[in-house]
């Protein structure tokens, strides 16, 4: 069988050469070595060549090395998270978004001029994506229901281009992966959407397969911790992380205003992380995970209450974003970061703020007072900030708690602006414009916080390995980042709306 192999190899019949090199029995090191050779020399195919390497990891020819879980990058020019940039069809400008608006034949004046003060407001630009859909206005039609059929679609255009794109740009086969998590919050069918990317990709039966739902924006962290737990037990694996969010089946038509809210701040993305914990693919990371820490705020009514599902008062399904939330959120994040800051801050920054803290609360008690309150300095352990990019009051209160200057904000700004709030996915557009735009340095330290609806706050802190300057998804406009001015022309082409 060898012999068939070589002989596809030589034809530049790769994929024939892989299936045949799955299905050869009793191997051994020396023949892969020798197959690995003349496969990578013959047709230079990155993919069989790591495909076979991956075998005598499984088969454990190599040395067993405990390390910390990296993020893949197996070229040194590609890509190590794919993110999806939906085609340009699907573009949300400030027309079309007027358009959508007169759609929805339940809104009144007065619903007309809150949607145009939350839509400026919201540090969104012109060149957002919604589902087509909703662009269509199928999504307004109160007698339309959206099939299964359709919801699916949307679903697997966002999967896929990011997964073909992981699996070319990174020579990593699907059938190497050992461990898959997928993250929708707001739509669940049976077979699991995890399912329906592992019959795509022909996955091995033995992969572990895991499907969120119903967790929010901080969905995508969650799923690395799920992964990081699992490279705990097992040694030599690769993961992938899928993270994206249902637009389709949960645009709100009605004109209950919390529920409004989500259609002016969601928009489509995706993303697909690539992670494993093997030492011999270590020098081609782009990250180590340092720590990982998880709130989840569900037993308090008020914090579980303020973003969720559900339908209004005439059956109108969407997604509800309570004013109470800036609050929960803010109680969340302390209590994450909290934890957060002893993992990760110097023990000099802990002293201080230790100390700090304890002489104000003596000048509370007895006059004279300490002015303002003391914070936590995250920049004495933190290079890099990833906030959430859920919209501009978020990103700004995030800012605001953390003592964060407009530099370390932009990338959440910029993000907003370009993509709006891709819900998990979200946090790997932000890391994205950090790297197109050449700030990540070997060693530096990038912190995520994401929010969800839970509630939870989730963050994670980032080392980076390597010198990173790729362009990825930011690669056609990352020179046009920061424009001159965010402000989005919604007031000048509507703002007669106020004026009736």
């Amino acid at each position: 069988m060898t012999v068939v192999v070589n002989m596809y190899v030589k034809c530049g019949q790769i994929e024939n050469a892989q299936k045949m090199f799955h299905r050869m029995p009793g191997r051994d090191f020396v023949v892969w070595d020798a197959i690995i050779s003349r496969s990578c020399a013959g047709v230079g195919s990155l993919r069989i060549g790591s495909a076979i390497h991956g075998y005598t990891i499984r088969a454990r020819f190599e040395l067993l090395v405990n390390v910390s879980t990296v993020l893949v990058d197996m070229n040194a020019k590609c890509d190590l998270i794919g993110i999806a940039r939906p085609s340009d069809d699907c573009v949300l400008n400030t027309d079309l978004c007027g358009d959508i608006v007169r759609g929805n034949k339940n809104l009144d004046l007065d619903d007309f001029k809150f949607l145009l003060k939350i839509i400026i407001s919201s540090g969104i630009g012109e060149r957002s994506y919604v589902p087509r859909n909703i662009i269509s206005g199928k999504a307004l039609e109160e007698e339309h229901t959206l099939s299964l059929t359709e919801a699916i679609s949307e679903m697997d255009e966002c999967f896929y281009s990011t997964l073909d794109e992981l699996f070319s740009r990174s020579g990593i086969s699907p059938s190497q992966i050992d461990v898959l998590v997928v993250n929708v919050s707001m739509f669940s069918p049976s077979p699991s959407l995890s399912a329906r990317i592992v019959n795509r990709y022909k996955m091995r039966e033995d992969i572990k397969v895991y499907n969120l739902s119903g967790m929010g924006c901080g969905a995508s962290l969650i799923s690395v911790d799920i992964v990081q737990n699992i490279f705990k037990l097992h040694k030599k694996m690769l993961g992938v992380v899928v993270a994206s969010e249902s637009m389709g089946p949960n645009w709100y038509s009605g004109n209950e205003k919390t529920m409004l809210v989500s259609n002016c701040l969601f928009r489509s993305g995706s993303c697909s992380i690539l992670l494993t914990n093997n030492p011999e693919l270590k020098h081609r990371a782009k990250f180590r995970l340092k720590c990982m820490v998880r709130t989840h705020l569900g037993s308090n009514d008020e914090a579980y209450q303020c973003a969720m599902q559900r339908e209004d008062d005439m059956g109108r399904r969407g997604f509800h974003i309570g004013k109470n939330l800036p609050k929960v959120g803010a109680v969340a994040m302390y209590e994450n970061l909290k934890v957060l800051a002893i993992k990760t801050l110097p023990i000099k920054e802990l002293v201080r703020y230790l100390v700090s803290t304890l002489v104000q609360r003596k000048g509370e008690k007895g006059a004279p007072s300490a002015s303002g309150s003391v914070r936590v300095n995250f920049k004495a352990g933190i290079d890099h900030f990833c906030v959430h990019p859920g919209g501009a009051a978020v990103v700004n209160g995030v800012g605001k708690s953390l003592g964060l200057n407009d530099h370390d904000l932009e990338p959440a700004r910029m993000t907003l602006h370009r993509f709006g709030n891709t819900s998990a996915s979200g946090l790997w557009y932000v890391l994205g414009y950090m790297e197109a735009k050449r700030r990540l340095r070997k060693r530096e330290r990038v912190m995520m916080i994401g929010l969800g609806s839970g509630f939870m706050c989730d963050s994670c802190v980032w080392e980076v390995v390597g010198d990173l300057e790729e362009t990825n998804v930011w690669k056609d406009c990352i020179d046009e980042y920061p424009p001159q001015t965010l402000v989005n022309p919604y007031l000048e082409k509507y703002g007669f709306i106020n004026e009736l």
